[in-house]
């Protein structure tokens, strides 16, 4: 927020590890995944809609491929985890003049790719 402040036009941040890569543990994986990142991003979304700051800045939430709509077993439930799907990710946009609520596009009835 700091440096949207001082005027900073892009400003990425990215989470070490790839912690979103569950190819297997999904369960713990993402709960720790979530852990460790749904707090700061409602924050940062939180804090600059308080400074006046959110209209006029874009959040974008996503990474660079998304995974696939079910589970691969890897022996166990326990284990089980999702793969790569390149053709169709969710992403999220906050502020920047999109209207919140509002969805674009659209997956496949197994929600798997893009139509």
């Amino acid at each position: 927020r700091r440096l949207v402040e001082r005027g900073v036009r892009f400003v990425q941040l990215f989470v070490n590890g790839q912690i979103w890569d569950n190819h297997e543990n999904i369960r713990k994986g993402l709960a720790d995944c979530c852990r460790k990142t749904d707090q700061p991003a409602a924050a940062l979304v939180i804090d600059l809609k308080a400074r006046g700051l959110l209209d006029t800045t874009l959040v974008h939430w996503g990474g660079e491929i998304g995974r696939l709509p079910v589970t691969e077993n890897h022996g166990s439930a326990e284990k089980a985890g999702r793969d790569h799907n390149g053709q169709g990710f969710s992403t999220w946009l906050a502020g920047g003049g999109i209207r919140g609520g509002t969805i674009y596009g659209a997956t496949d009835e197994f929600g798997h790719k893009a139509v």
